[in-house]
């Protein structure tokens, strides 16, 4: 063996090296050549603020898998990295940086805002991009993109320019849902429901002029000061007396009038509801109707506003409002009583803040029309997803879809391409110049107009009003970050490479964002191309701690994946949650999570390192593999040696090519944790553990190494390990590399990632029938060992009765012999003495056993000792099943499991009586 292969398989020596080879020979780069058939794939762009956690690991691995094994297919192979600007999270990050320094977005104006925040991106954006190069992601760096870069933000208002030019695109005055710490409106989408512990406070709204009162139920009694009327069903007869008369607000003492509505339920609560159009999406739609006041009570920043007009409340944050109106109201015998309340509360997705419902003029894009293609081309398979389940999700969002509130009060992001002119109307353009032109109608100057009104043609009124840039005031909102990620499969590509990469092949993506990513990019595709984006969307499930809760930071349960990296080897890790993943299922990850949310049990946590049983399991493989490898190398050849390994290759051949075909269905499938499992299978059972050990060369005790080998032998067995490295490099690239790198001489340059694919060939069934036959036979011999505590260097005789003797005797004895340690293989007309027998399909083999093996007397104690436990059990069953009460009152199916067990041991009993027989 090569003195330069080390004898402990370290991937920390091995992973960056290869890497850095792989992107020094440009192997992940692509080009448009139209003599290759694309194989297209662009990243789910990562937030610019994020780092590479559990989630970004199993999705990458996956596409890093198909990307891999389409460029050794000989796809033009092309994966787009990049990363989103995350409007929302990477705001808040500048923010918070400017606060540390003292200096408040509010006092440095947009520009100065945006300079920082570019420089913030600079420093901290481009790291989740060089984590990913430690898993191995074989991405075409050089096409890496920015949603905010040029081409991206061009694209990005092109789009909005030809929705609004096609009367998609509106402004409008709606309820939206408003984030007070973000400051930012949300999306439905957005807005994340939760269950919480809530209070329900009903209150007196005394009629005017009387003591006489309604009662009505909030859990929100800060919005009191918004209410603009009370509400009733017209069918309620407990109120329809007084619809029409008018009530006092409390606190607030604004009289405001009763109502009916059919809204209103008249079982729900106390009948009455109080009407807030300012905060409330419901009230605002009763207030449109019956032409309601709208007074808006609750600033942006979550705090009540001057139009609460109680000078006490002004300033103070809405939750803190809420307990000193409760208690005022207690205090003025307003108060009926205080009942506990779960309800449903919305939260922003971003920053966990309880949304304010608010009326605001936003921009809207309009969505029924839009959406017809993106639906029928889904549920017509035009574009498959995978798991095809979640086309009922899919459909169910687009059916029940509202217009997209594109607009976002934020700076980080693209801005809104719409102008105002002094006189309120709005010019839609891709910049001020073109803006410019646009109100002017195209004129330049109005000096044929000021020339005609001199000579009296026209009159002066007539001249057109000429505006300048001043005149032209910018909206100061940003577009939705999803407004410019669902451009993604088309505006990574330049125009003239755009038809040959597009549609893309495969979209990898998380099943939570199928309606703000996957639906919206669909839609954009056939609106610009008429054509789908992707061929096929893979959705994986949510990575998972093994308690099935979701990794987060906030439960600090999400393992740290450069220490499992470090631990395991990347393969190891890749492994692990390949294994553990199938397409839309959750993925339970098997590493330990903190003793509790305290701060300082997480902080204990993050100091440890990550244990995995999965990932052991990998990197034990990867050890597996490279101890075959070394053993493979150190064989010295013999010419004059014949070949007694025929049977063996010949077997390995048609096992390999039966796997082959079963993976690329699997593949086909996107059954991906099936593939890498029958991968794993493939090479350490049969390859390492069976045809390894048949074909290996005894080891010459005297000279302390192993005989010659055949070169006939030698060289299948070199070819199939090369073979089986290229099978598995998709899933494990390092370890793959290296050992292939040392299979053979290669040449500078050369890499197994450009290296073919493995095809299957057609293969003989019969062989792998009859191997099978053989592996049994040879697995009862060794359960025989074990259960006999027999010496593994006992080398044992095996007798046998079958028509078949030339598959036993001659075609597979050299495995049966190695395999099972056995010496002689004979045909036997009966049964030897003191032989312990096992029935294979329709041959029947026998062990013997003589007292020179075994002890006879204790091997009796044994069985005797064991048939004595299985009586005692037998009777403790019988006597349960004897209990008329037991039987008729416990479950058929635990009666049935007890008469099973009963079963189960006078079978075990009678087995060991015939054994007791035989020693």
């Amino acid at each position: 063996m090569s003195s330069t292969i080390n004898k402990i398989y370290n991937p920390e020596n091995i992973e960056h090296k290869w890497y850095q080879y792989w992107l020094e020979n440009k192997f992940f780069a692509s080009k448009k050549d139209e003599t290759k058939e694309p194989f297209t794939i662009v990243i789910p762009p990562p937030n610019v603020t994020g780092v590479l956690h559990m989630g970004h690991i199993l999705n990458n691995t996956i596409q890093d898998i198909l990307t891999r094994k389409a460029r050794m297919e000989g796809k033009n192979a092309c994966w787009v990295p990049g990363t989103d600007h995350a409007s929302i999270a990477t705001e808040a990050k500048v923010v918070k940086m400017l606060k540390d320094k003292g200096i408040k977005k509010s006092d440095i104006g947009r520009e100065e805002f945006l300079k920082h925040a570019w420089e913030w991106k600079e420093k901290y954006g481009g790291i989740i991009l060089n984590q990913l190069q430690k898993l191995g992601a074989s991405c075409d760096w050089d096409r890496t993109a920015f949603t905010m870069d040029e081409p991206r933000s061009e694209a990005v208002i092109d789009m909005f320019i030809h929705l609004y030019e096609k009367g998609y695109v509106y402004r409008g005055l709606r309820m939206i849902n408003w984030d007070p710490e973000a400051k930012t409106v949300l999306s439905g989408e957005e807005v994340i429901y939760k269950e919480v512990n809530s209070k329900l406070y009903f209150v007196k709204y005394k009629l005017v002029g009387s003591e006489e009162f309604i009662p009505v139920a909030t859990v929100r009694p800060e919005t009191i000061l918004g209410d603009t009327a009370v509400c009733v069903n017209p069918k309620d007869e407990r109120y329809k007396h007084l619809v029409g008369k008018k009530v006092i607000v409390p606190i607030i003492n604004r009289e405001v009038p009763i109502i009916a509505d059919d809204y209103v339920s008249i079982d729900f609560g106390t009948g009455a509801l109080k009407i807030t159009p300012a905060h409330d999406i419901n009230d605002y739609e009763i207030g449109k109707k019956h032409q309601l006041e709208v007074i808006d009570t609750i600033a942006e920043d979550g705090t009540m506003s001057l139009a609460c007009a109680i000078e006490k409340y002004i300033g103070k944050d809405r939750f803190v409002v809420r307990k000193e109106i409760a208690k005022d109201l207690e205090e003025n015998g307003l108060l009926i009583k205080i009942e506990d309340y779960k309800n449903q509360v919305g939260t922003s997705e971003r920053t966990g803040a309880v949304i304010e419902p608010k009326l605001s003029e936003q921009w809207f894009l309009k969505m029924k029309e839009l959406c017809q293609p993106a639906l029928e081309n889904v549920l017509n398979d035009n574009i498959q997803f995978h798991p095809p389940s979640f086309k009922n999700m899919y459909k169910s969002w687009i059916e029940n879809i509202q217009d997209w509130n594109i607009s976002r009060q934020l700076w980080w992001g693209h801005r809104i391409p719409a102008y105002y002119l002094p006189n309120g109307e709005i010019i839609v353009a891709k910049n001020k110049e073109e803006a410019l032109l646009k109100a002017n109608k195209g004129l330049k100057h109005v000096d044929g107009w000021i020339l005609a009104a001199e000579r009296g043609n026209i009159s002066h009124e007539d001249i057109p009003t000429l505006y300048t840039e001043a005149d032209l005031k910018q909206d100061e909102d940003v577009l939705d970050t999803w407004a410019s990620s669902w451009l993604w499969p088309i505006s990574v590509f330049d125009k003239e490479e755009l038809d040959y990469y597009y549609p893309t092949s495969v979209l990898v993506t998380g099943f939570d964002i199928i309606f703000f990513w996957v639906m919206r990019m669909i839609i954009a595709g056939y609106e610009l191309k008429g054509e789908k984006p992707f061929q096929h969307v893979y959705f994986t499930g949510m990575v998972r701690d093994k308690l099935r809760r979701k990794m987060s930071k906030s439960l600090g349960n999400s393992p740290d994946v450069f220490k499992l990296m470090q631990k395991y080897g990347t393969d190891g890790m890749r492994y692990g949650i390949m294994a553990s993943s199938a397409a839309g299922n959750d993925i339970i990850f098997d590493t330990d999570v903190p003793k509790s949310q305290k701060p300082e049990d997480i902080a204990e946590f993050e100091k440890q390192e990550p244990d995995s049983k999965i990932c052991e399991t990998g990197r034990n493989f990867a050890n597996k593999i490279w101890n075959a490898f070394r053993l493979v190398k150190s064989w010295e050849v013999d010419e004059t040696l014949p070949n007694k390994n025929q049977v063996a290759i010949h077997w390995f051949r048609a096992k390999l090519d039966q796997v082959l075909i079963e993976v690329e269905n699997q593949f086909a499938q996107f059954r991906l944790s099936e593939a890498i499992t029958n991968v794993y299978k493939l090479i350490w059972d049969e390859f390492c553990s069976n045809y390894l050990e048949i074909i290996k060369p005894d080891y010459d005790q005297q000279a302390q190494k192993s005989l010659p080998i055949d070169k006939p032998t030698l060289v299948a067995t070199l070819a199939f390990f090369d073979e089986l490295m290229r099978l598995l490099h998709p899933f494990m690239p390092f370890i793959t590399e290296d050992v292939w790198q040392n299979l053979a001489e290669r040449k500078t340059g050369e890499s197994i990632c450009m290296a073919p694919y493995p095809k299957a060939q057609s293969y003989d069934n019969q062989i792998i029938a009859e191997a099978e036959q053989i592996f049994e036979v040879i697995q009862n011999i060794n359960n025989i060992r074990n259960e006999k505590q027999l010496k593994k260097s006992l080398i044992l005789d095996l007798f046998f009765q079958s028509e078949n003797k030339e598959l036993y005797q001659t075609k597979f004895a050299i495995a049966i012999q190695k395999l099972a340690k056995i010496g002689n293989i004979q045909l036997t007309a009966q049964k030897p003495e003191r032989a312990v027998s096992f029935v294979v399909k329709n041959a029947e083999f026998f062990v013997p056993l003589s007292t020179e093996i075994i002890d006879v007397e204790e091997e009796k104690a044994k069985i005797l000792k064991e048939i004595d436990y299985l009586k005692g059990f037998k009777e403790s069953v019988l006597k349960k099943l004897s209990n008329e009460k037991f039987v008729a009152n416990a479950k058929p199916e635990v009666v049935a499991s007890e008469r099973q067990k009963l079963a189960d041991a006078e079978a075990k009993i009678a087995t060991l009586e015939e054994a007791l027989k035989v020693v």
